[in-house]
């Protein structure tokens, strides 16, 4: 598994504009909550004795991530327990509203009309073209990005945004020779 620096230096490295950046503070977390949406129905009830409860696929989802999170940063799983918990929550709370998939399509689409409003003033492709776990990666570098921002992880900070402005020029070079 590839370390939490090389994961966020691969994702920062197309995500240097500011305004690509804040652009994936809109989309990102309308993506999360639209799909949490979407998938929340799905799901089973587990009868334990006298218990009864229904899991959803939403929450499989989320303790999955969460706990491949904690493997790469606890610090930053906590964080992302704390914004993106109650973004999942609210999504699981209106699962029941009607026209549901179609609320969830909008905000989706919304999301990433965002997102890739925010690659067109990068001038580069999202990362997750080259390599799909990077959309796991893209919530996480918004939380590594609050971080930096309070100055927090500065040791992290450094080492990402170096590696990220080393891979963007390797990117660079390789695009002008095509």
């Amino acid at each position: 598994m590839k370390s939490l620096t090389e994961q966020l230096s691969t994702y920062k490295s197309v995500h240097l504009n500011h305004k690509n950046i804040w652009t994936h503070f809109i989309g990102i977390p309308l993506i999360i909550w639209a799909v949490a949406l979407m998938i929340s129905s799905l799901g089973f009830t587990v009868t334990l004795t006298e218990l009864t409860f229904h899991v959803n696929l939403m929450m499989v989802i989320s303790l999955v991530i969460l706990c491949y999170y904690i493997i790469l940063s606890p610090q930053l799983a906590v964080l992302a327990l704390l914004l993106f918990g109650p973004l999942i929550y609210s999504a699981l709370m209106l699962s029941s509203i009607d026209n549901k998939w179609l609320v969830a399509l909008a905000a989706f689409t919304v999301g990433w009309i965002f997102q890739f409003i925010g690659h067109g003033f990068e001038k580069a492709k999202p990362a997750f073209i080259d390599d799909l776990n990077q959309l796991l990666i893209g919530p996480l570098f918004l939380l590594a990005e609050l971080y930096f921002a309070c100055g927090g992880l500065a040791q992290l900070n450094k080492k990402v945004t170096e590696q990220a402005l080393v891979k963007r020029t390797q990117f660079e070079e390789k695009r002008a020779s095509s």
